[in-house]
């Protein structure tokens, strides 16, 4: 396994949605007692990848990571009332239950509050399907809260379980 992991599904490199999932990704582990993220995995950057008939290295250790990680946050923007075609390819590479024994925290960036429960009604199934367990509500974040995005992360707090202390 390895530790706190953090997709970003946003086709922008150094987006908004970046900047909140690292946020938060950090702040859970604080709270289970590590240092974080372990790994940040910006779909922006394997795009190409994605759609190629000959998918890279990059993008199969990007997978690798994704299947083996211990809290997984995955994050993207709103696009059209759910999250992005970008994320949603990555995730369909994986086989299913490719994340059984995976905590994952899902959290969806998005410019209006009515798009808020996309989090739960789109993106959560979909880490459900994978074999994930989501112990907690997603996470809304609206575009006028980023200047209180701490404020936003001291408040939600998702029961991770912290890791058993080696023997």
């Amino acid at each position: 396994m390895s530790g706190v992991v953090t997709v970003v599904g946003n086709p922008r490199p150094a987006s908004r949605t970046r900047h909140v999932a690292v946020e938060a990704a950090r702040t859970l582990a604080e709270r289970i007692g590590r240092e974080g993220p372990d790994q940040v995995i910006d779909l922006s950057g394997l795009a190409a990848q994605l759609y190629s008939p000959e998918p890279a290295g990059e993008l199969d250790a990007a997978l690798k990571t994704t299947a083996e990680a211990e809290v997984l946050v995955v994050a993207s923007p709103t696009y059209k009332g759910t999250y992005t075609g970008l994320l949603k390819s990555f995730l369909d590479l994986l086989p299913g239950g490719a994340l059984r024994g995976t905590v994952a925290l899902p959290i969806l960036v998005m410019g209006d509050p009515k798009h808020a429960l996309a989090v739960e009604v789109h993106l959560r199934p979909l880490l459900v399907e994978l074999g994930a367990h989501v112990p907690t509500p997603g996470l809304a974040v609206v575009e006028s809260q980023l200047p209180a995005l701490r404020e936003v992360l001291d408040g939600w707090r998702p029961p991770i379980p912290r890791p058993e202390a080696s023997p």
